[in-house]
């Protein structure tokens, strides 16, 4: 069974938003290892509309010359859900404009590597409170934004029991009144290093 892998960019006070005006300072090879081992296990990418018309308007022109993402993020099988777009012009794409869950969770039953999310922070929020987020892979920056959506909003929590180490958190859950449990916590801390945490989807 395929997994829906959410990957984001979070600074020190959570915000995840427009990760590309202050996320660049801190790209290093590690990070770009951890997106590496992201994109190698991924054959789909899932998108929101906004997040699809940000990157339909920058990538198919690029070539690989131009940015080493390109010919991967422009080959890429793409998944887009929209209640307001009739078409989807960046190929090969996908518009998903009905039962969102019900076709994710067939999408998901099929054979194949992870669907991978980037950015699209709505749609993530909104998968995780259906329960169809089975990895959310968090690189917590060291820098504080100020402004800008969050992951997390309130009455948000993060349960991790007695799974800290040095004030890491090394696994968790998202609980948003009922518990929406995720499979698997990925962060790399604002020292560089990465923790992880394996949980079992449905657990209460």
């Amino acid at each position: 069974m395929r997994k829906i892998v959410a990957g984001l960019y979070m600074s020190l006070e959570g915000v995840v938003e427009s990760p590309e005006k202050w996320s660049g300072p801190y790209f290093d090879d590690e990070m770009g290892q951890a997106v590496g081992a992201q994109m190698a296990g991924s054959d789909t990418l899932l998108l929101g509309r906004r997040t699809y018309e940000e990157f339909a308007a920058f990538w198919p022109d690029r070539t690989a010359e131009d940015d080493p993402f390109a010919d991967y993020i422009n080959g890429l099988p793409k998944l887009v859900v929209s209640t307001t777009l009739k078409t989807v012009d960046w190929q090969p794409s996908s518009l998903i404009s009905g039962d969102v869950v019900e076709e994710l969770t067939r999408l998901k039953s099929q054979a194949g590597k992870n669907i991978s999310i980037t950015g699209s922070i709505t749609l993530v929020r909104s998968l995780l409170h259906a329960r169809l987020i089975d990895e959310l892979a968090l690189m917590v920056l060291p820098v504080v934004v100020g402004t800008g959506k969050h992951l997390f909003e309130d009455g948000d929590q993060l349960e991790s029991g007695a799974n800290r180490s040095n004030g890491r958190l090394r696994q968790g859950r998202l609980k948003t009144g009922p518990l929406l449990p995720v499979e698997k916590w990925v962060l790399v801390d604002p020292a560089g290093r990465q923790v992880s945490g394996e949980l079992g989807v449905g657990s209460a």
